[in-house]
């Protein structure tokens, strides 16, 4: 009996194994949290249907992160706050010596503080 071509079956040669992931996690980041923390986390987690590491991945990734203040914007509060003190000294003299005397020295201070809040503002934006 001679074989024909036709009977011959081509099979596809598979690897064996699990297939490879197409995305490769290998880095590591610890977090610290309280156990209130993880409870909550795990339960946020259980309710979307994901595991705890998928859903802090994506809210990670979601999250809106508001930056520290800059040197600058320190500095402006700062002066600020000095305005301010100095302002609440001028209205303790104010009560002291008498309104009229301070009136000028208030509406200077009065034009610092409002050009301070504009520049915090404006910069806000």
């Amino acid at each position: 009996m001679a074989a024909t071509s036709e009977n011959k079956i081509i099979t596809k040669v598979r690897t064996p194994g699990r297939p490879k992931k197409t995305i490769k996690r290998s880095d590591f980041l610890m977090v610290r949290m309280t156990p209130t923390e993880r409870l909550l986390i795990e339960s946020r987690a259980e309710k979307a249907g994901i595991k705890p590491s998928e859903w802090f991945r994506q809210a990670a990734k979601n999250a809106k992160v508001f930056p520290r203040f800059t040197p600058e914007e320190t500095e402006w509060f700062r002066m600020l706050s000095g305005v301010a003190n100095n302002l609440n000294q001028l209205t303790h003299l104010a009560h002291v010596i008498g309104l009229t005397s301070l009136a000028l020295k208030c509406q200077t201070l009065m034009r610092e503080v409002d050009d301070l809040l504009i520049k915090i503002k404006d910069h806000d934006g």
